[in-house]
């Protein structure tokens, strides 16, 4: 903050004061921190929870490595669930996941995920969903009840969040899609037709000369489309299987889309009968293993009865355990026969994914690009996978 040096602010704080306080939280006060600031208090508490988790390290900066840091947490539960108590007192929530995920990466604490106590203390997200899925086979059963709890309450939130716009966005595409090109007279959407064509508006004789004609789409004509969700459930992929489970259960409530749901590694379950239920889908799933794209594919392309309405969405990192040719092959028939073929690299907020570049641009080359794809824009990519129209493709591609 230029231009406050030896000012008080207005809440009578020096700011530069304050700003040693942050850059003391943020370097742990070792020796080198340079800050030569104490802490008190809230301050107190707030570092030593920091310090449970990142640690400090007395030896030379050139030796230390992120595996070698110390902390303070150690492996009793008591003392883990205090600290995620202290966490959720001292810091925002999405800082508390952040801290969460890093407590589980860092200090090994997945296996205490399987307590009851435990999971009753942590902050509830995406990537806890995730960790939780990978360790579902080994929980004992005393945690499953609270584990699905957990599991039930981010899918709520999620499809809170996410339900109604992918609604709207799909019906509006789905009533596009259907719509009479050459209607015949009584057909006419006169209103849409108006408007689509006021620019034809002559002025001399004060009317709007149509030169397209936009009709209403008849129940006789309206087709239902199929979608396809093949979702790569490999370790890596466990945000996007969680997104994947919910948006699969918004698009299998919607009478117009027929939904199947299919879940692969090196083996390929159908989970379309558990739709109705996302945490059934979820708890259905088996994250970890190896990767065969063009098993799962071909047990997808085996369940498509009429291509031309029908969209297969692959949600893969496309790291190819599988045949190579005969995936891109498969793509390649799908595509000439009618179907729209979606690649996401990722469905989730994380940013740009780790992917097989060699075969995301193949499929690119097959007129497929594949692309990391945000759960905010996923509506928009199925509707115009829906009316056929070029994906919103993120320039970063």
């Amino acid at each position: 903050m230029a231009g406050t040096d030896g000012m008080e602010g207005m809440d009578g704080t020096d700011p530069a004061g304050e700003r040693l306080r942050r850059w003391r939280l943020v370097l742990g006060g070792d020796a080198a921190d340079g800050t030569g600031c104490a802490l008190s208090g809230r301050d107190a508490e707030m570092d030593g929870a920091l310090t449970a988790l990142y640690g400090k390290d007395d030896r030379p900066r050139a030796r230390r490595t992120g595996r070698d840091r110390s902390a303070g947490l150690g492996a009793s539960a008591p003392s883990v669930a205090r600290w995620l108590g202290d966490i959720r007192t001292y810091f925002p929530s999405p800082v508390v996941q952040v801290m969460q995920r890093d407590a589980i990466d860092r200090l090994g604490l997945a296996t205490l995920l399987l307590e009851p106590e435990m999971l009753e203390a942590v902050e509830a997200d995406v990537h806890l969903v995730g960790t939780l899925l990978s360790l579902n086979k080994a929980m004992p059963e005393t945690t499953k009840e609270t584990a699905r709890a957990v599991v039930r309450k981010v899918v709520e939130d999620l499809e809170k969040r996410l339900a109604t716009r992918t609604r709207a966005t799909l019906t509006g595409a789905l009533d596009r899609s259907a719509r009479v090109s050459r209607p015949r007279h009584h057909d006419i959407d006169w209103h849409r037709t108006i408007a689509a064509n006021l620019k034809h508006y002559l002025p001399e004789y004060r009317t709007v000369v149509p030169e397209r004609l936009i009709g209403y789409g008849r129940a006789s004509q309206s087709v239902k489309k199929e979608v396809v969700l093949c979702i790569d459930q490999s370790g890596s992929m466990a945000a996007s299987v969680v997104y994947a489970s919910v948006f699969g259960a918004v698009l299998a409530s919607m009478r117009s889309i027929s939904t199947r749901l299919v879940v692969f590694d090196t083996a390929v379950v159908d989970l379309t009968d558990q739709l109705d239920d996302p945490v059934d889908v979820l708890f259905g799933t088996q994250l970890g293993g190896g990767t065969d794209i063009n098993r799962a594919l071909a047990y997808c392309q085996s369940q498509i009865t009429r291509p031309a309405e029908t969209v297969v969405v692959l949600i893969s990192d496309l790291y190819e355990g599988g045949i190579r040719d005969e995936m891109l092959k498969r793509v390649a028939a799908m595509k000439a026969s009618g179907v729209q073929f979606v690649a996401l690299l990722a469905l989730s907020d994380e940013g740009a994914p780790a992917y097989d570049r060699e075969h995301a641009a193949a499929l690119a080359a097959l007129g497929a690009p594949a692309f990391a794809c945000t759960p905010e824009l996923f509506p928009e990519v199925m509707a115009a996978a829906i009316e056929k129209r070029p994906l919103p493709v993120p320039d970063t591609v």
